[in-house]
């Protein structure tokens, strides 16, 4: 998921009803958890309720094995017998260049490979498809005298041993807090082929601007084939059929995946101190180093790495857009009343011995609050600049010098001088200056004053690019002595900012020790509350989800459930063709038979990071949408979960085979597709 327009943009969450409900009235949600079920506890009885639908085992496993996990960052799931993947475009955007050949430009003309022998295999791209689950909770509660680690250890080594999880990738999951673990285990694919990739132009429609927002018109999709150990496409063992149809409007609906991370069970003190320290910094940092991205961006003439720093600025947006949904979220009454409530409720039943853990995690979060911000802004980083890199080089070459470390010394040497290689000085001047900027809004502490000397955070800049041996002469400074070093004006920064890091990180580290094992406390009160009818926090790891497809309001009118290609050439013309609204020659004159095609829609299901690329599907198990986004609504998902405004964005299937059928002239794609 990604990002731009002004954040004014971001309309006050959860309008209407609840910006008028009188606060004393709020009660926690049954959900404010979220829906984000595992595989080994599924809320039967619920979907039942629900939907009148009960799940069997058989169903279950069909489902899990058809869904996969794509390579360490996104979702996808097998959608035919003969091994052909979905998942996302902005999910491969990153590694379908390196199968690029020369003067070819995918992200310009896309990709389609119109026979097998044309499938071209991405090299060190793999998928993992869970094909065991085992909830171990009893048999790591057995496990007495050792640490949590050494008895998962324990438990991990026991089961690959045996046949059935033999040659499988075995990952273990530790569930509120210890309250339940879980063992996984993947069958890796390894030979994965590119078989269709749409153009950046409509795989990314609307770009940074439209990103996080709904209604929405984007084909942001592709397909990859899996190829088994003789070269030849793989035949799952389990897979989606495909619906082109869709779903209908309030049908019950499913999404399988992985999301990444949420905090719904941290205590409000911890809430606090996102909303209050750790969310306005990152925001800020996040802001500065995109502007700076962008602006460079319009200065390089090499396309490759233009598009390699547009790229990343896109991530710091959407990072960036994320962080500001989630503190609209954090300073949303309504929102934070049921939190607050939901903690009072907990600490009622809380025995009345020793100290409280929520006492203790507040006076952690209030020490936090002096180090936090220097933490991330003096992070060595690569996305803080090199100049930040290039001061704990310098601070480690001292150190060396003076013990007459000749190794130490090399490495020291050998590190700067890559860091220089390639040097930008008017990119690195900016970078280090919103650092500087960065510091005096956030830091709690004085030691930038001694830096700055009275000057502004862009002429001290200045001054260093000036004056800096390191970065004007390097020779020069490597024939200084021991005792001359701090003539380098680098030398002098990084024998503040280096010490100041390291006492930051080493506080935060303690804290982060400490605050686990108080999250334990308050999490295992929790769990014995409500066990599994509340479903732990994301952590990368294979989920069920579930909703209905529904439209919701916004703005003053109705966003409906789904959009079709006619709103799509109504956004182009609408804003003149210009990018990132613009559409690739081949789109530019549609048939009337696809204009009336859907094309995105919007569902309740609860979803988050790491859930891009999850299959929507059906109580037949039949892919009806492929998610790609949330709305502006769903980014306080981060620490609570409410379906009212909350959406999940998804490709329409009718408006993946509407393109590869109108369009892309995909014709051996459409029988694997049931879409013929």
């Amino acid at each position: 998921m990604r990002k731009l327009l002004a954040i004014i943009a971001l309309i006050p969450f959860l309008a209407g009803a609840q910006s008028t409900t009188d606060l004393d009235d709020v009660k926690p949600g049954r959900f404010d958890q979220g829906k984000m079920w595992t595989f080994e506890n599924p809320p039967v009885a619920y979907f039942q309720e629900a939907y009148g639908f009960t799940p069997t085992e058989e169903w279950m496993e069909d489902i899990r094995k058809s869904a996969i996990r794509f390579a360490s960052w996104c979702s996808g799931s097998f959608v035919s017998e003969s091994g052909l993947i979905m998942t996302n475009h902005h999910c491969s955007r990153s590694v379908v260049a390196s199968v690029m050949k020369e003067g070819e430009n995918f992200d310009e003309n896309g990709f389609y490979a119109e026979t097998q022998v044309d499938e071209r295999k991405v090299p060190d791209l793999y998928v993992d498809q869970m094909v065991m689950a085992l909830d171990i909770t009893k048999e790591i509660n057995a496990q007495q005298g050792i640490s949590e680690d050494s008895a998962l250890s324990v438990v991990k080594a026991k089961y690959a041993a045996l046949d059935d999880w033999k040659d499988l990738v075995l990952e273990t999951r530790t569930f509120y807090s210890g309250g339940r673990y879980s063992l996984y285990g993947f069958k890796r694919y390894s030979d994965i082929r590119l078989v269709l990739y749409p153009e950046v132009a409509m795989g990314y429609f609307g770009g940074d601007p439209d990103n996080f927002t709904y209604p929405r018109y984007n084909l942001d999709f592709t397909f990859f084939r899996a190829y088994d150990d003789d070269g030849q496409p793989l035949i799952p063992s389990n897979y989606f059929s495909f619906k082109p149809n869709g779903a209908a409007e309030n049908e019950p609906i499913f999404v399988i995946g992985n999301p990444g991370s949420t905090g719904r069970y941290e205590t409000m003190s911890q809430l606090y101190f996102q909303r209050d320290v750790s969310a306005p910094a990152i925001i800020s940092l996040l802001s500065k180093r995109k502007d700076i991205l962008l602006k460079a961006a319009e200065m390089e003439e090499d396309v490759y790495k233009k598009d390699s720093i547009v790229n990343l600025a896109f991530s710091f947006s959407n990072s960036e857009k994320a962080y500001t949904g989630r503190l609209e979220g954090l300073n949303d009454p309504y929102l934070m009343t049921k939190k607050e409530k939901k903690e009072e409720e907990l600490r009622k039943n809380m025995e009345k011995e020793g100290n409280s853990p929520w006492d203790e995690i507040e006076d952690n979060e209030k020490e936090a609050t002096g180090y936090y911000p220097d933490l991330i802004f003096l992070s060595p980083s690569a996305s803080r600049g090199k100049i930040n890199k290039l001061l704990h080089e310098l601070f480690s070459y001292k150190i060396a010098l003076q013990q007459e470390n000749e190794k130490g010394i090399q490495s020291a040497k050998d590190n700067i001088n890559v860091i220089l290689k390639g040097f930008d000085k008017n990119l690195e001047a900016a970078l280090f200056t919103a650092e500087l900027q960065d510091l005096s809004d956030h830091s709690r502490q004085s030691y930038l004053d001694e830096v700055l000397a009275g000057k502004t955070p862009s002429d001290k800049v200045t001054e260093l690019m000036n004056e800096s041996m390191v970065l004007n002469n390097l020779e020069d400074f490597y024939s200084l002595k021991a005792k001359k070093l701090d003539k380098e004006p680098l030398m002098k920064i990084s024998e503040i900012f280096v010490p100041k890091f390291m006492e930051a990180a080493g506080k935060m580290r303690a804290i982060s020790q400490e605050n686990k094992e108080l999250e334990k406390k308050v999490m295992n009160l929790s769990f014995q509350l409500s066990g599994v009818s509340s479903p732990p926090d994301a952590t990368f790891s294979l989920r069920l989800s579930d909703g209905v497809v529904k439209g919701y309001e916004y703005n003053g009118t109705e966003a409906p459930y789904k959009t079709t290609f006619y709103g799509l050439y109504d956004r182009y013309y609408s804003n003149d063709g210009e990018y990132p609204w613009n559409l690739p020659e081949r789109w530019l004159n549609p048939s009337s038979d696809l204009l009336k095609q859907p094309m995105n829609f919007v569902c309740t299901a609860d979803i988050i990071g790491g859930n891009s690329g999850s299959p929507v599907i059906n109580k037949d198990a039949e892919v009806v949408g492929l998610v790609f986004d949330g709305n502006i609504e769903s980014l306080p998902g981060y620490f609570i979960f409410d379906d009212e405004y909350n959406r999940t964005v998804a490709v329409h299937a009718g408006g993946i085979v509407a393109a590869l059928k109108y369009v892309y002239k995909a014709e051996r794609l459409l029988p694997e597709l049931n879409a013929e």
